[in-house]
């Protein structure tokens, strides 16, 4: 079942299914190493829940939701 970056929780593991739409944006997460089949595990939320900080392939990104939410992930 898909969820997105917003539903996540701290902590939470989950891996990348696909994208919601296909944009310049979408292309730069795939050229960052977020491509279909990666894991990745949500590390931090600011206090007011924007932005993200994500943990994959052994960095981190940090991420608006909105930006993330074209990201579609199931959970590990």
């Amino acid at each position: 079942m898909p969820v997105s970056l917003a539903q996540l929780r701290v902590g939470e593991r989950a891996r990348v299914a696909g994208f919601s739409e296909q944009s310049a944006y979408t292309d730069q997460l795939v050229r960052l190493g977020l491509t279909p089949g990666t894991s990745l595990v949500l590390q931090r939320v600011a206090p007011l829940g924007d932005p993200v900080e994500i943990r994959f392939r052994g960095f981190s990104l940090v991420l608006r939701p909105a930006e993330g939410g074209a990201l579609m992930l199931e959970r590990e």
